[in-house]
């Protein structure tokens, strides 16, 4: 009986592929019930209901934003206010500050953190699910396993794969056992899979590899395209046939990905930075403006059901940051920030500790910010002026007790002259 090993054996994230695989096989057998068996449709199915039920930690996360956007200027006031100051106490000063800012808004310097760690392990095992088809879609699993267990079914397979020189292929076969020879034959590409079955059309499993072939090339075409193919390979293969609209079709991945990943960036709020050169900004923009240009050269060379997936995904983001828009925009700043506070009481509730009084601490964090500046000016102007009275003090004594004769009584003759001449003036 094959045995479903195909799937991640990573930590966290192989656990969380297990409970998703379980989706993707279900959405895969209802579709089959209806009489469309496909990995692509299955694909796009799993990757909405996925993003969907993730909606919440979404709204979270872009409600934390907006609070963030709002709290941007305050915070940058406090960074200011201490900026160049390295001592203990002024860090410590500017740490409570923070904190008060935060407490002002009844949210927790960490709030995006949280939904990002539950959100990252299921989008990679959700990538996994979908890179894994095998493990995770029993029937595609059970119906290779048939073939892969025939007798001089493995033999020809390694000596069939070290004859292309295919690196990909050859590291997913490795040494061969049970399950790589699984991974192998579904990762083979259209141009591999007709070569196989020309180099195994003498062998006693050719009928049973035949019908493989046309059942798995059933199930992953989606929309002319096999999506165990890469868009450079279809696109090779294309040209050489001059099958132009299969050219337009490998070109649309990549371009799709980009367009939909830049889509999604120009959708989501940017939070606001003090100093629109400083690190940071230019950082995030350099990043805004790499990461749909790596999308695109991911799902040209990665396996067209990734590209699905990918595109799909981002799709569906743009149309949630739309609605999520929509429905933040309606909400004031002021309903916001009310919204998380009370939120954050609730919890100091559940913790028996007393509702936070965030009016004392946005007036101590945020209103007094000018007004302990000018105070620490003027101490500092204070300290500067009984400072120079002292040294003035400890010269006039010296000067007046100096020895006849000394470099002190001379420089004190000369200035008791100069004051003379000035009075005369």
């Amino acid at each position: 009986m094959y045995r479903v090993l195909t799937k991640s054996s990573t930590p966290i994230i192989g656990w969380i592929a297990i409970l998703l695989g379980f989706l993707m096989n279900g959405i895969f057998i209802v579709l089959g019930n209806i009489g469309i068996p496909n990995v692509g449709i299955a694909i796009i199915l799993f990757t909405i209901i996925l993003l969907m039920a993730m909606m919440p930690l979404q709204i979270k996360q872009q409600r934390f934003s907006k609070l963030n956007a709002i709290m941007a200027p305050e915070l940058q006031r406090v960074q200011a206010k201490y900026k160049g100051k390295k001592d203990s106490v002024s860090q410590q000063k500017q740490m409570d500050e923070t904190q008060a800012v935060y407490a002002k808004y009844g949210v927790s310097p960490t709030g995006s953190c949280v939904q990002l760690l539950i959100q990252m392990p299921v989008l990679f095992a959700l990538y996994q699910v979908i890179y894994r088809i095998p493990g995770y879609i029993t029937v595609i699993g059970n119906r290779i396993s048939e073939v892969t267990t025939q007798s001089g079914f493995a033999e020809s397979l390694t000596s069939f794969v070290s004859g292309l020189g295919d690196a990909t292929l050859t590291n997913t076969l490795g040494d061969g056992s049970a399950n790589q020879l699984i991974d192998t034959v579904y990762k083979m590409n259209t141009t591999q899979w007709s070569s196989f079955l020309e180099y195994s059309k003498e062998a006693s499993y050719f009928t049973q590899l035949n019908s493989l072939h046309d059942y798995i090339t059933r199930v992953t075409s989606f929309l002319t395209l096999n999506i165990t193919d890469t868009p450079l390979v279809i696109l090779r293969n294309a040209w050489t046939n001059k099958q132009f609209i299969m050219i337009v079709c490998a070109i649309l991945i990549p371009a799709l990905a980009w367009f939909t990943q830049w889509l999604n960036i120009r959708m989501m709020p940017q939070a606001a930075t003090g100093d629109a050169n400083d690190a940071m900004s230019q950082s995030m923009k350099s990043m805004n403006n790499f990461m749909p240009i790596m999308s695109a050269v991911f799902c040209f060379t990665l396996p067209t059901g990734v590209g699905i997936y990918w595109i799909t995904s981002a799709v569906v983001r743009a149309l949630q940051q739309f609605f999520i828009n929509r429905h933040l925009d309606k909400e004031s700043p002021d309903e916001i920030v009310r919204k998380a506070q009370e939120k954050a009481n609730k919890k100091r509730a559940k913790q028996g500790l007393p509702p936070q009084k965030i009016t004392g601490a946005a007036h101590v964090s945020t209103r007094t910010l000018e007004a302990d500046r000018k105070a620490q000016e003027e101490a500092a102007s204070i300290k500067n002026e009984q400072n120079k009275k002292r040294v003035q003090d400890s010269t006039s004594y010296y000067n007046q007790n100096a020895k006849p004769g000394s470099i002190a009584s001379k420089a004190n003759m000369v200035k008791q002259f100069d004051e003379k001449k000035s009075k005369k003036k």
